[in-house]
């Protein structure tokens, strides 16, 4: 008997079905989403290689046992679990971020839930974010992406909210579609990636509904970006910036999520 065609492995792997898995990545997620009453998220976008601060003290201290004499590189290595080290308050940060709306969140009378705390669900600030939001008793969504590093999901994504990407496009689709709030902490390519996609859907009016975008950690991303000069230079207006706002602490990010939510989603 012939293989009906959506049971149809070789078919459904085939370039010719390439439309119909990207149909799947749109309509597994929604029905999972609907399921599960997730009515709306906070996105936290920031680099995979920030690891949290007991990790990057203990590769300090390590490197600092050693024998500068006997070592070439020493003084690279230094400088870089220096760097881990500093850069692990953002790892610190976004988990007390992310169990703080969490747990306010938890108490509005809602009957879906609201405001859930949504990532790439990779390691690095992604697993902060998933792990304050288990820490703050909520539930949270990992939307990992199929890539030769960096792939797998982190433990503290709840399972039924693990999801697995092969497409970049439908991934961010789902990155912003239920968002109300992006919170974009330092980060790399990807980082940067996402949030300048998401500040041109805003400016052109793509994305039209109310959105904050808080951008986390002044201090490394206004030496990363310089929107002044873009001002400066004719690229971008003046009133363009007031897309985002830059905060530097859990506390201040909280209070400008909880005041926006409160107000336009409340």
């Amino acid at each position: 008997m012939p293989t009906k065609a959506y049971k149809n492995l070789e078919f459904l792997n085939s370039p010719d079905a390439r439309i119909i898995r990207i149909i799947a990545e749109f309509l597994e997620p929604q029905s999972r989403f609907n399921k599960l009453n997730i009515k709306d998220t906070i996105v936290f976008f920031g680099s995979s290689r920030i690891v949290e601060r007991k990790v990057a003290q203990k590769m300090y201290n390590e490197v600092k046992k050693l024998d500068p004499k006997k070592i070439k590189d020493f003084p690279e290595r230094l400088r870089k679990a220096q760097i881990a080290l500093e850069m692990s308050k953002y790892y610190e940060d976004a988990l007390q971020l992310s169990k703080m709306i969490t747990e306010w969140s938890q108490s509005l009378p809602s009957e879906g839930r609201r405001f859930v705390i949504c990532t790439g669900g990779g390691p690095g600030i992604m697993e902060a974010a998933n792990r304050g939001a288990r820490l703050g008793k909520g539930k949270t969504i990992g939307l990992n992406i199929s890539i030769p590093t960096e792939q797998f999901v982190n433990k503290y994504v709840n399972e039924e909210l693990s999801f697995e990407f092969h497409y970049f496009f439908m991934r961010k689709f789902w990155l912003v579609y239920l968002a109300k709030a992006l919170v974009i902490f330092p980060g790399g390519y990807g980082t940067l990636d996402e949030l300048m996609e998401v500040l041109t859907l805003i400016q052109t009016g793509k994305i039209s509904k109310k959105m904050a975008v808080i951008i986390y950690g002044s201090s490394y991303w206004k030496k990363v970006l310089n929107f002044d000069t873009m001002i400066e230079h004719g690229c971008i207006n003046k009133e363009d910036t007031k897309i985002f706002t830059y905060c530097d602490t859990p506390e201040q990010a909280f209070n400008e999520l909880k005041s926006f939510l409160t107000k336009n989603y409340l």
